[in-house]
């Protein structure tokens, strides 16, 4: 028997409707963490439907840590005004914003790496894979697995969120997409460091 106190706390937990979240507990024999993954599940799956839908609205947020030492300014879009006005929206800008500052990474996107600077890591790898001895059959396994993480290290969207490291920032924001029902897209950003050296903005489409 699934309990109406069950339901709350997962709508609480996950913010999905109170039917989703009723139908993920049965669905899960009333395993409270089963349904959560199961909710998580079915957002990513709702999310992808909705990726190739025009997001032109949204906000530009900005995010001051340590006294003023790092700043951030990030444009997240989303479909309407009224999605870009809710606490949810807002909130997952205030996240994301507050992440660039923490994780420092310098695209949105493995798409956005120069491919000269996609070259040049690969061919540090590979060199490196080599010095270790490995042997040549196995060495492009090994680099295109160090490609990931450096793509983990330098991509905002396939980063560990800093809130949650078992999810990345794209997860977070396909799970805020599947919840407001609007596509929502990182733009561009810019973070500033005091007294670092000047490095090209973050850029994305």
């Amino acid at each position: 028997m699934i309990s109406a106190q069950d339901v709350k706390r997962l709508r609480e937990r996950t913010g999905a409707g109170m039917m989703e979240c009723k139908k993920a507990l049965t669905d899960a024999g009333g395993d409270f963490e089963r349904a959560v993954d199961l909710l998580r599940e079915r957002g990513l799956a709702q999310a992808a439907k909705k990726s190739g839908r025009a997001a032109n609205e949204g906000l530009i947020e900005s995010y001051i840590h340590l006294q003023g030492r790092i700043g951030v300014l990030v444009e997240i879009n989303c479909e309407t005004d009224f999605v870009a006005n809710t606490p949810d929206f807002r909130n997952l800008a205030h996240d994301v914003a507050m992440h660039i500052a923490a994780a420092r990474p310098r695209y949105i996107r493995r798409e956005d790496v120069p491919a000269a600077e996609v070259e040049h890591e690969r061919e540090i790898l590979r060199r490196q894979a080599l010095a270790e001895g490995k042997p040549e059959a196995i060495v492009a396994k090994m680099v295109e697995g160090r490609m990931n993480k450096f793509y983990q290290e330098v991509c905002l969207l396939e980063q560990p969120f800093v809130k949650n490291p078992d999810v990345t920032v794209d997860q977070v924001i396909k799970e805020h997409i599947a919840r407001l029902g609007e596509q929502i897209a990182v733009r561009r950003f810019t973070r500033y460091e005091r007294g670092e050296e000047l490095e090209p903005a973050g850029v994305g489409e």
